[in-house]
């Protein structure tokens, strides 16, 4: 095979005749070597037929089927480079080639190194409105923001834990975020209860302030952090029902020797009054309450309440809920998971949140009216209204929690002290305001 041809190359240099008129041809196999004395035109006739330089007449021809390259006997190189990078600086089509695979493995390495996977325990049942759909659709558009790169796996109770097992699931670092009402964590510390929601505490708005701009949230990370949490409101479903029951409540002694599913200070303020709090997660209400191993129940309002079928075991649903002005939900993160990601995927995570939390309202709001109308119209339920005999009992009873919710710590106090401090502030101006 030849690789080369030569004919007739002929080359001055100004006065001086480098060479003329010479031929010759390079087969498979030649061995060449190119002997001459300074100035004799060796390097210029490798440029010629490396097409850096031209001939005065004659001609040279390469075989297209291999590869020629040129390296000056002085080459002019970057200073700035090592010699991988020097080398793929040459600019032919299989360096260039190998240049650009480089180049993609690189970034698919970065983009590998760089992607986040979350493993999310929420404590509902997969699909259930609002609360189970509303975390999902967090799950989802942290992908979806993201391009792709934080991946969440979003697991609904018992399909990795039992739902009060999410909080250890994910201090542990076994997974690396839930979903949930922190309060279900009050038998760890009091302080957890505030953040979702306590007996006559704070409405929708006053949460809001609390969390964002009067301190809640530093009182938060300062509660989660002994835990190893770091906590984001993602959530909230607005004042919530008093509860199903079986029977007329019409004083604070009708509530005596109820066995009442109710979570978080509620559960204690009616523990108070006589009553026996029972703290189940959402998926085992209905069986305890239709096979009466409970007298009553709370859960969160009309929408959520009609999918549950409360109805088929109670027909008095009961309004408003002492227990739960407004109901912040939080995702947790597992503190050195989340210590470990950028300030920018922090921010990311954060809005993403917000956003959410907003969402989580509007659509409380937006289904819960036509939910009651359902379930007086075609379910017979009686709606009733706490009188002011049973708002006393709880007012008495919710006044005992706090005392012993303050002596608990230094902590303790100060979260509830902060958080009443924004009730009359903010309750104060809205209700002026409004």
């Amino acid at each position: 095979m030849n690789y080369l041809s030569v004919e007739n190359l002929t080359k001055n240099y100004g006065d001086i005749l480098l060479f003329d008129n010479i031929t010759f041809h390079l087969n498979e196999g030649d061995k060449v070597a190119l002997i001459g004395k300074n100035g004799s035109g060796k390097s210029t006739l490798l440029k010629i037929i490396s097409e850096l330089d031209i001939s005065d007449d004659g001609s040279t021809k390469i075989n297209p089927n291999i590869t020629w390259n040129y390296l000056a006997q002085e080459p002019n190189l970057n200073e700035e480079l090592n010699v991988w990078d020097a080398i793929f600086e040459t600019d032919t089509p299989i360096l260039r080639t190998i240049k650009e695979y480089e180049h993609c493995l690189a970034n698919s390495e970065t983009i590998a190194a760089e992607r986040i996977e979350i493993a999310m325990v929420a404590t509902w049942g997969r699909d259930f409105p609002g609360l189970g759909t509303g975390a999902q659709r967090f799950a989802q558009r942290l992908s979806d923001v993201s391009d792709g790169r934080i991946q969440v796996t979003y697991y609904a109770a018992g399909e990795r834990v039992g739902a009060f097992d999410s909080f250890d699931e994910v201090a542990s670092g076994n997974a690396q975020a839930y979903h949930a009402a922190d309060y279900y964590w009050k038998g760890k510390h009091p302080g957890w209860a505030y953040f979702t929601a306590v007996p006559f505490g704070l409405t929708y708005p006053e949460m809001k302030s609390w969390l964002h701009w009067m301190g809640g949230q530093e009182l938060h990370d300062e509660l989660a952090g002994e835990f190893g949490l770091k906590c984001v409101p993602m959530g909230n479903t607005g004042v919530q029902w008093g509860g199903w029951f079986n029977k007329e409540i019409n004083s604070g002694d009708d509530l005596k020797g109820l066995k009442m599913r109710i979570p978080g200070l509620g559960g204690d303020v009616m523990a108070k009054l006589g009553a026996s709090p029972v703290s189940l997660p959402g998926g085992q209400i209905y069986e305890n309450l239709v096979s009466g191993a409970i007298d009553a129940t709370e859960w969160v309002g009309p929408w959520n309440d009609e999918a549950m079928k409360f109805y088929e075991a109670a027909k008095y649903y009961y309004y408003p809920g002492m227990h739960e002005p407004a109901s912040q939900l939080h995702a947790g993160f597992n503190a050195s998971f989340w210590s470990g990601l950028s300030e920018s995927d922090k921010a990311l995570i954060s809005a993403v949140a917000q956003g959410e939390d907003n969402n989580f309202m509007a659509e409380y709001n937006a289904k819960n009216g036509a939910a009651l109308e359902r379930l007086v119209k075609d379910q017979g339920v009686i709606v009733k209204e706490f009188n002011d005999d049973v708002y006393a009992a709880f007012k008495r009873g919710s006044d005992e929690v706090y005392a012993e919710v303050r002596d608990h710590s230094a902590l303790a106090a100060k979260i509830h002290d902060s958080a009443m401090n924004a009730r009359k502030v903010v309750g104060d101006y809205i209700q002026l305001n409004d």
